[in-house]
Parts: structure tokens; sequence; C-alpha cells
């Protein structure tokens, strides 16, 4: 199981049938695989805030919604994610692209990438940071369950690393 399989299966083994996503060329191949599969509505958007606004909507709608981003647009969605999701109690599960993080090429993806574990635990948000494609499956089923006991988002933070 390679690193894209493993959370395509954490996503499937929980029942998520909802995915809104903004581009990014790590989560690429698992986007691939996402489109490629009937049974998940895929709404590829252009910022996280939308996102988070349409997975509400979905919840509401009767789906599991989970969103793909890069970390650097939580700076983006922080209000929506306190304001809507931790506010009326709706399960979100996020996938996040952790860029600026060791091995990042770009300058300016690092102070995000330092500051996101810390925006997270400021939110009171509980977050994974797996290593292996096997952590990653893990972490994908244990944060669909986390987050709909808490009523709350939970992050998978996949490092550039773990690409």
């Amino acid at each position: 199981m390679d690193s894209s399989e493993a959370i395509f299966n954490g996503l499937k083994d929980v029942g998520i049938d909802f995915i809104v996503s903004v581009p990014c060329v790590n989560l690429s191949k698992l986007l691939d695989m996402i489109d490629e599969d009937e049974e998940i509505i895929h709404i590829p958007v252009t910022r996280e805030e939308e996102g988070i606004g349409i997975c509400a909507g979905a919840y509401l709608g009767g789906k599991k919604p989970a969103i793909l981003m890069q970390n650097s647009g939580l700076g983006n969605s922080v209000n929506a994610l306190k304001s809507l999701t931790e506010l009326y109690g709706f399960p979100l599960l996020m996938v996040m692209s952790h860029r600026g993080t060791e091995g990042e090429s770009i300058c300016g993806q690092v102070p995000m990438g330092e500051s996101t574990p810390r925006i997270l635990e400021a939110m009171d948000f509980r977050f994974f940071k797996p290593a292996s494609p096997e952590a990653a499956y893990e972490a994908m089923i244990n944060s669909w369950g986390l987050s709909v006991k808490e009523g709350k988002p939970v992050s998978v933070l996949l490092e550039i690393s773990y690409w």
C-alpha cells in the first residue's frame, strides 16, 4: 500500500462519501483515485473556507464529508472551522498536505508549516501526523470516529517526508 492508497483506503473504510478539495501537487494521485470512485462525490473549490461551508451542508444532507487541502489554507478557514463546524457540532475530516516541513523547497511555505500544529492546538482541534502509509491508514480510521464523537474537525497532517 503506497502513501496515496493508504489515505484513499482509510477514507473508503470509514464511509467518507463527499470530498471537497483545493488543488495540491502532493494530493494529486489521491485526487485522481477519488475522481475515479463512483461512490464519492468530489467538489473542487478555489478557497478552503468555501469548502468548509460546502462540507457542512453535505453533512446536513446526510453525507460524511472530508476536505483535502494544503495546510496553508488552514489560516484562510479558521473562522469557518470555529464558527460553523465546531459551533454546530459538525464532524469533518481534514486531510492536509503539510507543506513547510523538512525537505520543503519553497521558503514561503515554512512559516505556516511551522505554525500549523500550534494553530490546531490553539483551536483545540486534534490532529495526527503519520509517518508511514500504515500509520496514515490508522490515523484516517481514528480521525473520523474522533470527529464524530467530539463534534468538531480532526486533521491528518501529511508532511513532505510522508510522500
